[in-house]
């Protein structure tokens, strides 16, 4: 990869003085009701007098900061931030501060209270990740409410941790504006306008975040739809997009440190922060004292959004990774007085060979001198967690129970607002800065939901309080419990008012009706060989390719047209988390549950000797079986996400999947379990030719599938994938389970074992699973220990 080398950062000043909420940029609908500021509860009592810096910096016209809002006021603990672009640094100004109760003792030549050496205090890092606008605990797919997940409930996680720690500062890791059908309607069904503030950035203004991060999902809308509701002005080639900032968006800085203009080399985002927090410490006489701590910000992006969303982003920008990006950058804040630098990563743990495009970096991050924090996302995992099994947490260096990374104190939220991360610092005073007390240090990921045992919330410790000591928001809630009661805390009231519009735009239009159904389509047995939520989205992509290329695409007009798809709902999130459309009518609501994603239609090219290293690699679903042991096996392997495990739906193609073959070695091409796969009842020629409808994802190599990256397509369709299966169940009207859901391709290769093979699936589906003709499965285990209220099953390979 070309490397630019990174020039200083220019800065852009404004002061966010909480609790009072600044107008977004250029937020030409004013003040509202719904981004009004709440209450910030992690001020001291107390007032605090305090003015920002009365020359603030202009942007560079070349740079992507922030406008410059000067802001006065007196409020209850104060923020002083700094955002900084991509050019020279300069600024000026101080801020000044009085608190009733708490004593300053003295006072430098600035003014600025003089701190004690050896003072000490307490900061809490508080994160969300993967929100993916899950703002209500509500399934847009079902149309029930969902207690499960939501950040209305993780609303109230962070008011109880801002009255338990007198300093606190809210991060969001990204994923934050796609994922449900209500980010979806206000995307591609009713287009926000300018002066309109998103529905998830209504609610996070609400909440007072104070930074948010940008992952890969911010980019799948387009870069237009991204640069207006983040008001940010991206100057990269082909776009005029100039009146961005002049839109309404987040009231809180938005980074991404290694995302690059293909124009300009500037980071689309500002690539750091610099925080300035007036805080409540203790002085070395136990005193209650007032204090300033400066906080720096780098944020990562994962680099693979260049082939995740090729569409949108070719030519236009290109990234770098941790090792070519951040050194300089922490470097920087530290010379700007940061006394604390916080990583914020989009991505997991993976200790492979570095490479800049590799997509989870956050291993890497922590070993780069002068990083203090980390917050984690993008792999939809609970760290720090004991009990984890995920292989990323088992790595080197990697502390899974205490939560540290090479030595960093680390956490990773969950997803869907499930949980808030926590890292509680303990901090002391000393050589005239704040530094981490590491002794003092605890890091929790603090789930919405729990369960009891023993009349103890199983979230909880004995004495009922979080890792931190602090009360736990389940203590007293089991009293009375059955082991196993599912406990919740409730929903923030404040938050489904703001979106109260929004959501019910939402509701009407995925009830809109499309056709009919004489069938359930479920995923819920998928892996097991169920097509009837897979083979009407293959027939639809088909349908749609094949139409296109007899009208545009002559020259691939005589070759076969497939399709591939995958079930991806498959249980990841617990027994709700499954593709689900009931027998009788279907709405658009449906088609969003059978396709989850806005991904985009494609067709490649490939041959006979490709596809069938496309199928190898989505066979490594499955853990390899030895039948000989007689011990439970699980038969899925979890490391491979059901969203990859591509499927053919086609009469004319059939296979088998070997499942007693090995796993490939890490970095090695899968082969050997795909066997006898043949086309039209003959063994496929691997010269052959065969175009293949699928997405842009896995058309630009997502998932990492040999053969596939972006250069293999032939048609890029501007049309989502739901967008053609909505409109293909629409010419069909019909559905029924002969022609649209019984199209079984593949089968596991027929092998007797000595033990059970077991896998879990949502509670009480068996009679799913003979419905759709699935032989051989048995219940073992109602409840499969996951608290997931999931049932553990069973099959018989040797039917």
């Amino acid at each position: 990869m070309h490397y630019f080398p990174l020039r200083l950062p220019a800065i852009t000043t404004f002061a966010l003085l909480a609790p009072v909420m600044l107008a977004a940029c250029g937020d030409s609908s004013g003040s509202s009701t719904t981004e009004s500021a709440g209450t910030d509860t992690d001020a001291p009592t107390g007032t605090t007098t305090s003015t920002s810096a009365p020359g603030t910096t202009a942007v560079d016209p070349t740079s992507t900061g922030t406008t410059d809002v000067p802001t006065t006021g007196t409020t209850e603990g104060t923020t002083e931030l700094t955002t900084t672009g991509t050019t020279e640094l300069t600024t000026e100004g101080t801020t000044t501060g009085t608190t009733e109760g708490l004593t300053t003792d003295t006072t430098d030549t600035t003014g600025e209270p003089v701190t004690p050496e050896g003072s000490r205090a307490v900061l809490a890092l508080l994160e969300t990740t993967d929100l993916h606008t899950t703002i209500l605990g509500f399934d847009y797919y079902k149309l029930t409410e969902d207690p499960s997940y939501g950040l209305d409930r993780t609303s109230t996680l962070i008011q109880q941790a801002r009255q338990e720690f007198a300093n606190t500062v809210l991060v969001d890791n990204g994923d934050t504006i796609q994922g449900t059908v209500l980010a979806d309607y206000q995307a591609l069904v009713e287009p926000l306008e300018c002066a309109d503030t998103l529905a998830m950035y209504k609610v996070m203004n609400h909440l007072e975040f104070d930074v948010g991060g940008i992952g890969n999902h911010e980019f799948n809308f387009g870069l237009p739809f991204l640069s207006q509701v983040t008001h940010t002005a991206f100057d990269v080639p082909d776009l005029d997009l100039a009146g961005s900032d002049m839109c309404a968006g987040p009231t809180f800085p938005q980074l991404s440190s290694n995302v690059f203009s293909a124009k300009t080399d500037a980071t689309l985002f500002p690539p750091t922060a610099l925080l300035s927090r007036t805080i409540t410490a203790t002085g070395p006489d136990d005193a209650p004292i007032t204090s300033t701590l400066t906080i720096g910000f780098v944020d990562v992006t994962p680099p693979p959004i260049l082939n995740w969303d090729k569409k949108w982003l070719d030519g236009k920008v290109y990234t770098q990774g941790v090792q070519e990006t951040v050194p300089p950058l922490v470097d920087a804040l530290r010379a700007q007085g940061a006394e604390i630098v916080v990583a914020i990563i989009h991505g997991g743990l993976d200790d492979s060979p570095y490479t800049p495009a590799l997509e989870n970096q956050a291993w890497y991050l922590a070993q780069i001198p002068g990083i203090d924090a980390m917050l984690m996302g993008h792999s939809h995992q609970v760290f720090p967690n004991p009990a984890s099994t995920a292989p990323q947490f088992d790595l080197p260096m990697v502390d899974k129970d205490v939560g540290t990374v090479a030595g960093v104190p680390a956490v990773m939220a969950n997803f869907w607002g499930q949980h808030l991360g926590v890292i509680k610092t303990g901090l002391v005073y000393t050589d005239g800065r704040w530094t981490i007390d590491a002794g003092q240090t605890v890091v929790e990921a603090r789930p919405i939901a729990t369960t009891c045992m023993g009349g103890l919330p199983v979230a909880c410790d004995a004495d009922q309080r979080w890792r931190t000591g602090e009360p736990c928001a389940f203590a007293g809630m089991c009293e009375g419990q059955v082991d196993g009661a599912k406990i919740r805390v409730d929903a923030d009231p404040s938050i489904a008012p703001l979106v109260d519009a929004e959501h019910q735009g939402t509701v009407a239009y995925v009830k809109t009706p499309i056709g009919t159904t004489d069938f359930e389509m479920t995923t819920l047995f998928a892996d097991l060989g169920d097509v009837g939520a897979i083979q009407i989205v293959n027939q639809a992509q088909a349908d749609h390719v094949s139409a296109y290329i007899q009208a545009n695409l002559p020259e691939y007009a005589t070759l076969p047209v497939l399709s591939v798809s995958a079930p991806f709902k498959t249980g990841f999130a617990g027994g709700n988390d499954f593709t689900d459309v009931p027998a009788g009518n279907i709405a658009i609501n449906n088609a969003a549950d059978l396709y989850l994603y806005a991904n985009t239609l494609q067709a490649v090219k490939v041959t006979g000797a490709e596809l069938h290293d496309w199928l190898e690699k989505a066979a490594t679903r499955f853990n390899q079986i030895d039948p000989q042991v007689a011990t439970p096996q699980p038969l899925i392997n979890l490391a491979m996400p059901g969203y990859n495990f591509d499927m053919i739906t086609d009469p004319r193609v059939s296979y088998e999947i070997d499942v007693t073959q090995p796993l490939p070695p890490m970095g090695e091409k899968a082969s050997g379990r795909i066997k006898n796969l043949t086309f039209d009842g003959a063994p496929i020629d691997p010269a052959a030719e065969f175009i293949v409808a699928t997405n842009n994802y896995r058309a630009g190599g997502g998932g990492q599938f040999p053969g596939l990256d972006g250069s293999k397509t032939i048609y890029a369709s501007p049309d989502t994938n739901r967008e053609v299966l909505i409109a293909y169940i629409k010419k069909i009207v019909t559905l029924t389970r002969q022609d649209h859901g019984s199209a079984r391709s593949w089968h596991f290769t027929k092998v007797a074992t000595t033990g059970p093979v077991v896998f879990s699936s949502a509670q009480n589906a068996l009679p799913k699973a003979q419905e759709a003709g699935i032989d051989g499965i048995t219940l073992v285990e109602q409840d499969d220990g996951s608290n997931k209220m999931l049932s553990l099953y069973a099959i018989d390979l040797s039917q």
